[in-house]
């Protein structure tokens, strides 16, 4: 994968250069179907991933074994399962593209390249069929707007220093989720890590993951999300509460979230099957209806919500993220505890 992310241009290329998409590589159905199962271990968040699971099941009659939590967890818990030589996951879905490489250089994926792979940005995907992006996830600022204006809402990242600010902000935990890591991971390299200090002066609350953050919206008790997945902004508006997305005039951040098939696993035809399922129609097309970005650029973005090529986006060096993640982690706690 680039060191530097550059999504949004390339899925702009992509899509004028659309064409029928290729056929995939094969899949022995009858085998999948024979195991019975897939055992998917994903951050996708719960309510898609629930639907997905219906949807696979229902089409296939292949049972859904779903552990489902933050990315850095999931990562984890299938690290620590693979050291231990017990593999338990067909499929793996994280938000973490640079840990997602690494793994891929290290052999631990079967090389697949699903139908519609080809739809999916080059930097959303292994070129050998490693991974492939799922979705593609927009981090943003949101607010209540019914309690900030919009003249007296942030507009940029550094605004969220203003001391008017202080008591009303939350954020995600970099040791439960990845796009938690890799945000955090982008923002103090470009404002440094007194950026994050003077959060953490201000009050800001830390919460695990972002759909704590979005009920921390919804319930009041916060009034602005300082860097969190924009689909649950989208959930709570599409639900009637009164919450706002700000685009940070710096750049928002926009991140993949890889599938592979496990190397090894116990249902390797189903965890095929599963995979291929994720990057078609049905399961692609259920990100845009829950507020979110599907990986591929034929399918069209959430209801009012920009196309991803029109969103400024930071660069992202997921190559140094994966070097200094555990310092990053280590870091926001030592300023948050």
């Amino acid at each position: 994968m680039s060191h530097r992310t550059t999504l949004a241009a390339a899925a702009a290329v992509l899509l004028a250069l659309a064409a029928p998409a290729r056929a995939g590589d094969p899949i022995d159905v009858a085998a999948a179907k024979k195991e019975g199962k897939v055992v998917w271990y994903t951050s996708t968040p719960i309510a898609t991933a629930n639907k997905i699971v219906k949807a696979f099941e229902s089409e296939t009659g292949v049972k859904v074994e779903l552990f489902r939590s933050g990315g850095t967890q999931v990562l984890r818990r299938f690290m620590q399962e693979h050291e231990a030589g017990h593999l338990a996951a067909d499929v793996l879905t994280t938000s973490d593209p640079a840990a997602t490489a690494a793994l891929a250089r290290k052999g631990i994926f079967v090389a697949f390249k699903p139908t519609n792979f080809d739809r999916v940005p080059a930097e959303a995907k292994d070129a050998d069929g490693g991974y492939v992006a799922q979705r593609l996830n927009l981090i943003t600022i949101f607010v209540r707007h019914d309690k900030v204006a919009d003249a007296a809402a942030p507009k940029t990242w550094s605004d969220l220093l203003d001391p008017r600010y202080k008591g009303q902000m939350v954020t995600t935990d970099p040791s439960y989720t990845a796009l938690g890591l890799i945000t955090v991971a982008t923002l103090a390299k470009k404002f440094g890590w007194g950026f994050y200090e003077k959060l953490r002066a201000a009050d800001t609350m830390v919460v695990q993951g972002n759909q704590q953050v979005a009920e921390m919206l919804k319930n009041g008790e916060r009034l602005i999300a300082a860097g969190a997945l924009d689909s649950y902004a989208a959930d709570e508006r599409k639900a009637g509460h009164p919450v706002a997305t700000v685009y940070p005039s710096e750049g928002a951040l926009i991140i993949a979230s890889p599938t592979s098939v496990v190397k090894g696993s116990p249902n390797p035809n189903a965890a095929k099957l599963f995979a291929e399922f994720m990057l078609g129609d049905t399961a692609q097309k259920f990100f845009p209806e829950d507020g979110g970005y599907a990986a591929r650029v034929d399918i069209a973005a959430p209801a009012d919500s920009p196309k991803l090529a029109d969103v400024k986006a930071l660069a992202v060096d997921y190559d140094a993220i994966e070097k200094q993640a555990a310092q990053v982690k280590r870091k926001f706690n030592e300023i948050f505890q």
